[in-house]
């Protein structure tokens, strides 16, 4: 495709991949488009195995790398360890949680003893994600994300160094322009109809927005997305300014995805109004299923949700014992069961590879594409004269 940024990256088509699963980030780079891995739940060593992995199978092709650096969290700027953190969620939270699990008939006993989750929350900080970035730089990676805030200066400088472009999610005007100033190269613009974590304001309002407000700053480029699973809603953002699109949740319903097989089928059949805006799971606003989960958290009486990351050290245990039980068949769980996931998955209403989404994306943009060029008249219009 004709666009800097496919330039930039070496790329065809400028489909952003973004995925907790390295198959889907191989898939889509050989395809043309540009996989990046969302490393958070990772240590340094797992993220080793799979860029490796990853590396082996693209034969050269440019791929990413997606980091959650939150400026504002628990513990940020100390040197508290994970088991500090996790003494830090108070009893009353636990307590809560415990009931809700026990009313779908699940044993709470064990949820918070490590059995169900390992995840370092100290690798958020810059200090840990420096860590992680050390590695992620000995690998042929493009680009590098941060998902929640202004990547730190120190990244920055360090990705540049290498000829990394250095990219960030923005759900606001204010938010693009400090992004702008700290010299970030590519904006992913996400609406509210995102997946995970997400801003209020619409995709079809914010990626306009977003680019006016940093049409002063050279090279940067917008990527839209939030809510974006087909070729003719790439069109649309591309008809907008947009340089490509930034997509998660219709990867899935791939049968390379990561999701649970109940999760899947809850996808499958879900319409766009099936999900919700809820902190029930990080503790900030993220777009996920509707489930017995976000249900419990929304009603009178129920704590509010701690703040990143107390939230997910209490949630993500729960909610890996709920998905054991649920591919077992237990009744209970598969109420509980959900993940983040966008407003688009009215439209992922079939399984299918993540190769066949691509070239549906592909074929769908260049319909429409064809459509709106049908718009225009063969000759320019006459300007009507009056008086």
């Amino acid at each position: 495709m004709n666009s800097r940024l496919c330039r930039k990256l070496g790329i065809e088509f400028p489909l952003f991949a973004f995925s907790h699963c390295r198959d889907v980030v191989a898939e889509v780079t050989n395809a043309g488009g540009f996989g990046v891995l969302g490393a958070v739940g990772l240590n340094p060593e797992k993220l080793a195995v799979e860029l490796n992995w990853i590396n082996e199978r693209v034969n050269g092709k440019p791929f990413g790398i997606d980091l959650l650096i939150p400026q504002n969290m628990v513990g940020k700027d100390s040197d508290s360890d994970n088991a500090e953190l996790q003494g830090s969620v108070p009893e009353e939270h636990r307590k809560f949680v415990a009931n809700l699990l026990e009313r779908h008939g699940i044993d709470s006993s064990d949820v918070w003893t490590g059995k169900y989750d390992d995840r370092d929350s100290s690798f958020m900080r810059e200090s840990g994600a420096a860590k992680m970035l050390e590695i992620a730089f000995r690998y042929p990676i493009k680009m590098f994300v941060n998902a929640l805030g202004v990547p730190p200066a120190s990244i920055i400088s360090e990705a540049h160094s290498r000829g990394i472009l250095v990219g960030a999610l923005t759900g606001s005007r204010r938010h693009a322009v400090k992004h702008a100033q700290a010299g970030v190269d590519v904006l992913v613009a996400a609406g509210g109809e995102a997946g995970g974590h997400c801003g209020e304001i619409s995709t079809m309002v914010l990626v306009p927005e977003v680019i006016q407000a940093v049409q002063d700053y050279d090279n940067i480029d917008v990527l839209a997305a939030g809510g974006i699973a087909t070729g003719r809603q790439m069109a649309a953002c591309m008809a907008m300014g947009a340089a490509g699109v930034w997509c998660g949740s219709v990867w899935l319903t791939t049968t390379e995805a990561e999701t649970t097989p109940t999760v899947k089928e809850k996808m499958l059949n879900a319409s766009s109004a099936n999900t919700v805006r809820s902190r029930s799971r990080t503790g900030k606003p993220t777009r996920q299923l509707q489930s017995a989960w976000s249900d419990a958290w929304g009603v009178k009486g129920a704590p509010d949700p701690l703040p990143m990351p107390l939230q997910g050290i209490l949630a993500r245990p729960a909610m890996a014992k709920v998905d054991k039980l649920a591919e077992a068949g237990h009744e209970g769980a598969k109420e509980i069961a959900a993940y983040f996931v966008g407003q688009c998955v009215g439209l992922m209403n079939t399984e299918q590879s993540v190769r066949s989404v691509v070239y549906d994306f592909m074929k769908d943009y260049a319909e429409a594409v064809e459509r709106l060029s049908a718009t225009l008249a063969d000759q320019a219009p006459t300007v009507a004269r009056h008086g």
